[in-house]
């Protein structure tokens, strides 16, 4: 009897963006992750219309663009949010991923 655990769904290739919407709703969504890559507070709001002074989570500025540094943020297990995301900061560059069937 073998104990292998097959994955059965991808994941979406990572991508640099700077548009506020960070991730689209996705009733299918398995599990999503937004990490900071610059050098400015990246504010997260779960749901539509971010500001730097509406949102849930602040991302840690990193020390310089795309060193590792800064915050990140998702979910990959439990109940797993799958509506819009969206982002606002100064000059916001981060990376999403997003997992679906």
């Amino acid at each position: 009897m073998s104990n292998i655990v097959y994955q059965t769904t991808k994941a979406n290739t990572p991508s640099i963006a700077s548009a506020t919407t960070a991730i689209a709703s996705n009733a299918a969504r398995l599990a999503w992750n937004i990490q900071n890559i610059g050098m400015n507070i990246l504010y997260v709001l779960l749901g539509s219309g971010a500001s730097t002074t509406v949102f849930h989570v602040a991302l840690k500025a990193g020390t310089a663009n795309d060193d590792g540094t800064a915050g990140s943020v998702g979910q990959e297990q439990g109940i797993i949010y799958t509506g819009i995301i969206t982002i606002a900061g100064t000059s916001p560059r981060y990376t999403v991923l997003e997992q679906a069937p």
